[in-house]
């Protein structure tokens, strides 16, 4: 008999829904255990724990996608575990192993189907892996044992009547330091982007965008999204630096644009002095695929890129294809989709 829940699936927000089941492995004298599908959605964990003196704790994001012919599949979640294995080495956390990442998302997507928003809803199960350092610790060191978990959660559109351009402004403070964590998805580097999110938000902007930290010439990282640009001569550019963390949205939207929509792809410096350059501009993640860009504050002037009110229709095209890919509407390029079975 097949559990059913009630959802009302068009209202979902970006919000936490509790579900039946998560997975949780524990990791102790060099090995992790078996893993299990657990009810509870609460963790005990020693006050001497790691994770919450000493900030030893990455974790990762994806989602189950349902398509139009009834299958329930993820999108590269070998990415996303070789991500979090990245966090895990920068943080001398112990690895967890591939396979049994991606197996550990399918149990939790199954254990938790009724969860799953049907297709054309427009909501998408999340997916939430991660890892802390846990047990009786003082010093600051590694941690002796440590919990993997996954969670997920039904989550709605992230734009809320239709995907619409937001505007942005520099940022003075920091994202990452120049060879700190800014490559690892760890938590720090967000409870440190909070306050000059909120700064930005008072100030009428969607949110802040950081520059390099080195220079302070070069733009970085959108919030927490990755940034793109769209030239006049139809080039897909993005930044490259070793502090910025490498978003999975990114790197398949630079395939769709080279692949799919036959743009020349370029991924270097992209300068807050040069902004002209892009007729259009986006951030991008996992969460809302892309956030249309309508304009940039710098010193002060608002640079409009396509328009404050439209979305662009290379980025609409982008963002289109994409989510082509994940809903099972457009053919994927190999390996990207994992079926849910």
């Amino acid at each position: 008999m097949t559990k059913t829940i009630n959802i009302d699936w068009g209202k979902l927000g970006f919000t936490y829904t509790k579900t039946d089941f998560r997975y949780i492995s524990k990791w102790k004298d060099g090995n992790w255990d078996d893993g299990k599908l657990v009810e509870d959605n609460n963790l005990s964990i020693s006050e001497g724990s790691t994770a919450l003196h000493y900030g030893q704790q990455c974790f990762e994001g994806l989602k189950a996608y349902a398509t139009k012919d009834g299958k329930i599949q993820l999108f590269r979640p070998d990415q996303n575990s070789k991500r979090l294995n990245n966090s895990c080495r920068r943080l001398l956390m112990p690895e967890f192993p591939e396979e049994r990442f991606i197996d550990a998302c399918i149990q939790v997507v199954k254990a938790n189907k009724a969860f799953v928003p049907p297709y054309g809803s427009g909501a998408t199960l999340y997916l939430r892996p991660f890892v802390i350092g846990v047990g009786d610790n003082l010093g600051v060191k590694p941690a002796a044992e440590y919990i993997f978990c996954v969670f997920c959660s039904p989550v709605g559109p992230y734009f809320k009547g239709g995907m619409a351009p937001v505007n942005f402004m520099i940022s003075d403070y920091d994202r990452a330091a120049p060879y700190g964590t800014g490559a690892a998805k760890v938590g720090g580097n967000y409870a440190g982007s909070l306050l000059p999110h909120e700064v930005a938000v008072k100030k009428g902007f969607a949110d802040c965008i950081y520059l390099d930290p080195a220079t302070h010439t070069k733009i970085e990282e959108v919030g927490a999204a990755n940034f793109f640009g769209i030239t006049k001569d139809d080039k897909f550019i993005t930044p490259k630096s070793p502090s910025i963390l490498p978003s999975i949205t990114k790197y398949s939207l630079m395939h769709v644009a080279k692949e799919y929509l036959g743009l020349q792809v370029e991924e270097g410096d992209v300068f807050v002095d040069k902004l002209d350059m892009f007729k259009e501009a986006g951030a991008c993640g996992t969460a809302a695929v892309i956030t249309p860009i309508g304009g940039i504050e710098y010193k002060e002037n608002l640079h409009v890129f396509h328009s404050e009110t439209e979305v662009g229709p290379i980025t609409k095209k982008l963002y289109d294809t994409l989510c082509g890919i994940q809903f099972g509407d457009v053919h994927a390029p190999e390996g990207w989709i994992v079926e849910v079975k």
